[in-house]
């Protein structure tokens, strides 16, 4: 059974997300710890990781490179024994066929077009398609390489549904009447999970302010 929620530990300091762990044990939603570039580069990151026990870890790396690279990075931190890492599905075929052949027991999730991103940001980037198209071909191409997950925004769940059968992980995730900050594609959790998400992903909405009374207004809108 995967984590309904992932807590994004978007920081540095080991100190903090001792605090994050201490204030989701016992709680009525099962939680993982989703680690960002941030935390993975930090001078403490990877030897906090390393010992860490009896917790579902998610190595946030979003590789995005040639073949050989993305295997290569994915071997350089087994020792790490994350139960997720990301790739990016723009990667193309053959680095996410070859990363998966190397992630062993770590499930592989292929990151389709970013929360930040919208229509007019990916014309400015050079693409002319718009989200939902390039969502569905990059979905497509995640099932073809038999990813484990994808991570999609919660606009286009119904769409990675049709041509993807198994985890879907959704970020741009913002509590009821909260700011949609930096994040473009974005729903509640309750509306998340009714279009068909396994699981979320939440870091400021929880994070900022107070954990416990934040997780407390987290399961009021989920039941």
């Amino acid at each position: 059974m995967i984590p309904k929620i992932f807590i994004a530990c978007d920081t540095k300091s080991p100190k903090k997300i001792k605090k994050v762990i201490k204030e989701i044990q016992n709680s009525k939603i099962k939680f993982g710890l989703k680690f960002g570039l941030e935390f993975l580069n930090s001078k403490n990151g990877r030897n906090f990781i390393s010992k860490l026990k009896n917790e579902i870890t998610f190595g946030d790396y979003k590789l995005a490179d040639i073949p050989n690279t993305c295997k290569s990075s994915i071997v350089a931190v087994k020792d790490l024994k994350f139960n997720y890492i990301t790739i990016h599905i723009s990667s193309g075929l053959e680095a996410i066929q070859a990363t998966k052949k190397a992630s062993g027991s770590t499930k592989l999730v292929g990151v389709t077009i970013l929360t930040s991103l919208n229509d007019k940001s990916l014309k400015e980037i050079g693409f002319d398609k718009d989200v939902k198209k390039i969502v569905y071909l990059q979905a497509k191409l995640a099932a073809k390489a038999k990813l484990d997950a994808v991570v999609c925004s919660p606009k286009e769940i119904k769409i990675v549904k049709k041509v993807f059968k198994k985890e879907i992980i959704t970020p741009g995730i913002r509590l009821t009447g909260e700011s949609k900050g930096d994040q473009k594609r974005v729903m509640t959790p309750k509306q998340a999970f009714q279009n068909g998400a396994t699981s979320l992903v939440m870091g400021r909405s929880l994070i900022n302010g107070n954990l416990r009374n934040n997780i407390k207004k987290l399961i009021k809108e989920l039941t």
